[in-house]
């Protein structure tokens, strides 16, 4: 597979982090990384929310100026 990760560079990282980190810190590595993708998803939702409440203003504001100039 190229430019991709085989099975045998996953297992000698897989090696490598435990032996720099140590097996009980990966417990607390693996939460740590958890919860920051938890806070990224959730930024990106609020983010998309914002962005979709915003372009609903922008449609209303035009639907009311159309309103107003064909009367």
């Amino acid at each position: 597979m190229p430019g991709g990760l085989g099975t045998t560079e996953i297992i000698i990282i897989a090696i490598f982090v435990l032996v720099f980190f140590g097996a009980k810190r990966i417990p607390e590595l693996a939460r740590g990384l958890g919860q920051g993708i938890k806070e990224f998803r959730q930024a990106s939702k609020d983010i998309k929310k914002e962005i979709e409440d915003s372009s609903r203003d922008i449609d209303d504001a035009v639907n009311q100026e159309e309103k107003k100039s064909s009367k």
